[in-house]
């Protein structure tokens, strides 16, 4: 027991060190400096000195930035990065969806873009099914997961769980744990979510047809529209454990009627199609190494460049499932 509470300890201690690294109220150049000042308080106040008011005095600086930490809220005012600048809404008024802050933009390089949100028309009746995408920076056990809702006749739709940074800022998996990064579901063309990973980032892309029925691709289009509107209106922070890309997903096909439980692979969503192939939500007529290696898309999005017909394009002889029951 006394070992197990210096384990926990330490875990608090490494907290308090790694929470002030990234404390947005700090200036940059004294988050480190300070975090590791307070670490070596922490490690003096409760081993070395050992002492009562020296580990009193420890706590009171540990619940002292625990309540700093937990006053941090998040907000929809910032300047942030032009591709996340504007938060998408999804009105629904019968059987016609209306999107406005539609992201379409044209990329001539990764930094090199025309900024472009358009408001476009769809007909709920019209959504068929969900294609799911996996995209790796390095492939590995990490990577981004988004989804597309496919309509009869028109462009698919998009939508993809991101940080939303500030200017100057990139992606940090670490500093998304510590209230750093706001949450956004960016909603989009193909032409510019997929083609600015495959032909400008030079990402690694996967895309995977699903069984999901008619039916449940609606009700799984219903649950986005509703958080995106809610967060267009009442902020959240992006957390990479509880609030990311795949954990969301699964979240909400779990609304939908999900059967199965946790599965360390909705963790190390570098490996969720190997997952989903395991459930049977994807194609499972061939070995998954052979699926993998036909779903990846990356090669027919670089051929197809800034074709109107992009996303049937990188489609064209995919692997595609049975329907599902």
């Amino acid at each position: 027991m006394r070992g197990l509470l210096h384990v926990l300890i330490g875990g608090l201690l490494a907290w308090e060190v790694l929470a002030t690294a990234h404390l947005p109220l700090l200036p940059e150049a004294f988050r480190w400096p300070l975090a590791i000042a307070l670490g070596l308080f922490g490690i003096w106040a409760i081993w070395i000195a050992g002492r009562m008011w020296t580990r009193v005095a420890a706590l009171v600086v540990f619940l002292a930035l625990g309540a700093v930490w937990a006053s941090i809220e998040p907000t929809l005012d910032k300047p942030w990065r032009p591709e996340v600048a504007v938060m998408p809404r999804v009105q629904i008024d019968g059987d016609i969806v209306r999107i406005t802050g539609f992201r379409n933009f044209d990329y001539r390089s990764e930094d090199d873009f025309t900024v472009r949100h358009e408001e476009r028309e769809y007909r709920l009746s019209k959504l068929q099914s969900v294609d799911f995408y996996l995209s790796y920076w390095h492939v590995g056990p990490v990577g981004h997961t988004f989804v597309s809702f496919n309509f009869e006749n028109q462009p698919p739709v998009a939508i993809s769980i991101e940080t939303r940074p500030q200017v100057g800022e990139g992606f940090d998996p670490l500093a998304s744990l510590f209230r750093h990064f706001e949450l956004i579901y960016v909603v989009g063309d193909e032409r510019d979510l997929v083609r600015v990973r495959t032909n400008h980032r030079k990402e690694e892309v996967f895309l995977y047809r699903t069984r999901l029925s008619a039916e449940a691709a609606r009700n799984l289009f219903l649950v986005y529209s509703r958080r995106i509107n809610q967060l267009a209106v009442k902020p959240e922070f992006y957390h990479l454990l509880s609030n990311s890309c795949t954990i969301n997903i699964v979240r909400y096909a779990n609304k939908i009627g999900r059967v199965g439980g946790w599965d360390i692979r909705l963790i190390l969503n570098g490996w969720s199609d190997r997952y989903l192939y395991s459930t049977e939500v994807i194609d499972t007529s061939r070995p998954f190494d052979e699926l993998r290696e036909a779903s990846n898309i990356n090669a027919a999005a670089q051929a197809a460049g800034q074709a109107p017909d992009f996303s049937s394009r990188i489609r064209a002889g995919l692997p595609a499932p049975a329907a599902a029951p």
